[in-house]
């Protein structure tokens, strides 16, 4: 068997290492271009679209893109430029018409329901109108004159984000989705990080840092409608409560002042994992995708490999394939990887043999080597979960502490008496021999506090010449709960329904996720771990941008990491063997 994999390995290399960009669809057609069309839902509501199609005879295959950022920008003929750029718009993300439809697509552009020029309310993210949407969208273009029948789903964020929601609802005419960054769980991946509220999406609704902002229709409160204006009320003066919140201006003003964002005020108010969010995450569904499935994510932002790694093992397709990306810092208006999309586009929308079913399923990037690599399963085969223990004077060690009883203390103040971060960290000595680790992480804490919750925060960085951080984990103290039938011991998973507030002094061992990721730490390199509880966005290039730091404690914590003989806190490692 080893050697027929080799063989073919061998002849997909000559025959398709070096040509098949060559395979894809190359520009032949001239763009014509329709404005405003006005499709009907089911419900009755009217959804705009904007249609890029092929200026000639024929029918071709449609590529839908959806999200609430107004299709108007999405047309937008700028360079693309790279984040942090003074004309960088993180909501460009549609993808360029102008490249799809000259290779024989139609781009269709749609505002979900209640944005950009669309009818209807806007019910949050991906809401069940919304999912349903992208069911009649996919079926109303695969009905039109201009249309071959075969429909696929493109873009990246939230455009790549609704893919799976789509995808899961099964219309007939789907073909192939190509979800790129993309997020199944809305509570878990972005709006609170183990627990941890997060202000992404603060900064989203209006376009901080770089971004337009959404475009705002006709948006309601799902909890106002849903509660009732009595019970709303009084779950708004029970948030305001929280002495966190009190401490941070801009959320307290948000609940005090409901209409200017909806959407926070809906994601404040529902800090645990629900009803609210369950109807909102795809994550539960995954294997009801059955069709082909290209997977495009990031070692550098924190949910889009977990992500792509979750709708690769459990979509039920045997058609898919998964990209992980070294940074994720793409530039906008998004064009990374469009040639991946047309490949997988044209295999199973156009029939045209590209061979993208015929290389291995797993593409990665290897950080410290800085080599892309081909995997056949995640997480690898050969991986050995290994453990790194915290050791006395910061060391951190495959061999546990065996001499000092007394605990690693920090004491945080909040941010309204200090922005000093304050820390431990744990640190190998250097490495003697490169050591890959590739695969999920996970640290075992056992630490104990001086009051009832507080924020774990962990970085993991490659120390060599300067520390480059890989990864990062989040859990609230209050948060422990495992949810036993979905971890495993490299990736532990939280229920983050009912909240257990800490003994203060009673240790306990709080089992934290990290990231995925590819490195190897070359020899004479470190591996480092940092623990802290706090992040605020003037810390420099080591942090969060202002609009995706964590809400902290508004409370001076002490904090003991403890790593003696009875608590053995430490890091687990998927190590590769050479």
């Amino acid at each position: 068997m080893t050697q027929n994999k080799s063989v073919i390995s061998r002849e997909w290399r000559i025959r398709m290492g070096a040509d098949w960009r060559e395979r894809i669809s190359q520009p032949t057609y001239k763009v014509k271009v329709e404005k405003d069309v006005m499709v009907p839902m089911r419900d009755g509501v009217r959804l705009a679209v904007d249609i890029y199609r092929p200026d000639a005879d024929g029918r071709f295959p449609a590529l839908l893109a959806l999200s609430p950022y107004g299709k108007e920008i999405q047309e937008l003929p700028l360079a693309p430029q790279a984040q942090g750029g003074p004309l960088w718009d993180g909501e460009i993300e549609a993808g360029d018409s102008y490249y799809f439809v000259p290779r024989g697509y139609v781009h269709v552009v749609a505002d979900v329901r209640g944005t950009g020029y669309s009818e209807g309310e806007y019910e949050f993210l991906f809401s069940p109108k919304e999912q349903t949407d992208g069911y009649d969208l996919v079926e109303w273009a695969a009905k039109q004159p201009w249309c071959n029948g075969n429909v696929g789903l493109v873009g990246m964020s939230y455009y790549g984000s609704i893919q799976p929601y789509v995808a899961i609802q099964q219309p007939p005419h789907l073909k192939a989705i190509v979800p790129v960054a993309s997020s199944l769980d809305l509570y878990r991946d972005i709006n609170y990080n183990g627990g941890v509220l997060g202000a992404f999406f603060y900064g989203l609704w209006d376009g901080r840092g770089g971004d337009s902002g959404f475009a705002m229709g006709n948006i309601v409160s799902v909890m106002e409608r849903r509660l009732g204006k009595q019970e709303f009320v009084h779950r708004i003066q029970e948030r305001l409560q929280d002495p966190d919140i009190q401490a941070f201006s801009n959320f307290y003003h948000l609940l005090k002042y409901p209409k200017k964002n909806p959407m926070f005020v809906d994601i404040l108010l529902n800090p645990c994992d629900g009803p609210f969010w369950r109807e909102r995450a795809a994550y539960y569904d995954i294997e009801k995708i059955n069709v082909p499935i290209y997977i495009i994510g990031a070692w550098k932002r924190s949910y889009w490999a977990s992500t792509a790694f979750s709708l690769y093992n459990r979509a039920s397709t045997p058609y898919k394939r998964v990209l992980i990306d070294p940074s994720g810092w793409w530039e906008r208006p998004w064009v990374t990887y469009y040639e991946e999309n047309i490949r997988w586009f044209d295999h199973f929308l156009k029939g045209i043999d590209t061979g993208a079913m015929e290389e291995p399923p797993i593409k990665i990037f290897v950080k410290g080597i800085n080599h892309w690599r081909y995997e056949n399963e995640w997480p690898l085969a050969r991986t050995k979960p290994t453990r790194y223990f915290l050791r006395s004077f910061g060391g951190l060690s495959p061999e546990p502490e065996r001499y000092m009883d007394a605990p690693d203390p920090f004491i945080q103040p909040p941010l309204c008496m200090t922005y000093d971060i304050h820390s431990v960290t744990y640190q190998t000595p250097p490495l003697l021999h490169d050591l890959e680790v590739t695969g999920p992480v996970a640290l075992y804490l056992y630490a104990s506090i001086d009051q009832n919750d507080t924020n774990w925060i962990v970085k993991l960085f490659d120390a060599g010449e300067r520390d480059e951080q890989l990864a990062r984990g989040y859990l609230k103290a209050s948060h422990r709960a495992l949810d036993t039938a979905r971890s495993t011991s490299l990736q532990p998973y939280h229920t983050h329904v009912d909240p257990e507030p800490v003994l203060p002094g009673k240790i306990y061992e709080y089992a934290i996720e990290i990231q995925p990721i590819s490195n190897v730490f070359r020899a004479g390199h470190r591996i480092k771990l940092e623990i802290r509880s706090l992040e605020h966005g003037n810390e420099g290039a080591q942090g969060q941008p202002p609009n995706a730091t964590h809400l902290c404690s508004s409370k001076t914590t002490l904090h003991n990491i403890y790593r003696n003989k009875d608590y053995q806190s430490h890091l687990l490692l998927p190590v590769i063997p050479k």
